[in-house]
């Protein structure tokens, strides 16, 4: 268990001196490793993560992360195929280079089989989602006043411009309630 642990150590180190720089490659966490492949227009991410007793025993391969959902199986298929008979040549090995490695030749051949209406109906999904993404912020958007409809808006609400009330502005109260009181004849001296 010591001599995997220290073997884990050693590849981790020599992983990031060869990848260093390349896109293509992500170190997930300590255990954890991704390789981006392309070929034109296609592309997909092999996911390898060690296990405790690695490599001694082979690591875990993934494709179902979302940056894949675009693959067909039998595509996936093939490639786990691939990479599991790799991996079975260098057990007892630091195998996560040569697995990536050996993967880099084929992408062209593996991809071959991806079908450009598989790739077109994901894209048409995306643009649907976005789509409708897009007409839901439209209709968050608040109107834009020009400044003279703000300028009548404050008229209207009866504070001037210099944020006081104008002179009068309840004199037609004072004469309406005047109004309407009864009259009473004004005594005469």
């Amino acid at each position: 268990m010591c001599d995997d642990a220290e073997q884990q150590a050693e590849e981790v180190e020599v992983l990031k001196s060869i990848y260093d720089g390349d896109e293509g490659f992500k170190q997930v966490d300590s255990k954890t490793y991704q390789y981006k492949y392309v070929d034109g227009e296609k592309s997909f991410i092999l996911e390898i993560t060690w296990g405790p007793t690695y490599p001694t025993e082979k690591p875990n391969f993934n494709l179902e992360i979302f940056y894949n959902q675009h693959l067909i199986p039998s595509v996936k298929e093939k490639i786990l195929s691939i990479v599991n008979a790799e991996a079975e040549q260098w057990i007892g090995c630091a195998m996560t280079y040569t697995l990536f490695e050996c993967l880099k030749e084929k992408v062209p051949e593996i991809l071959a089989e991806q079908t450009e209406e598989a790739i077109v109906s994901s894209r048409v999904e995306k643009i649907v989602i976005e789509d409708q993404v897009d007409t839901s912020k439209k209709t968050e958007k608040k109107e834009q006043l020009t400044k003279a409809q703000k300028r009548r808006a404050w008229d209207k609400a009866e504070i001037g411009r210099g944020g006081e009330k104008p002179r009068g502005w309840d004199w037609v109260d004072i004469v309406k309630h005047l109004s309407q009181a009864p009259h009473h004849p004004t005594p005469t001296s």
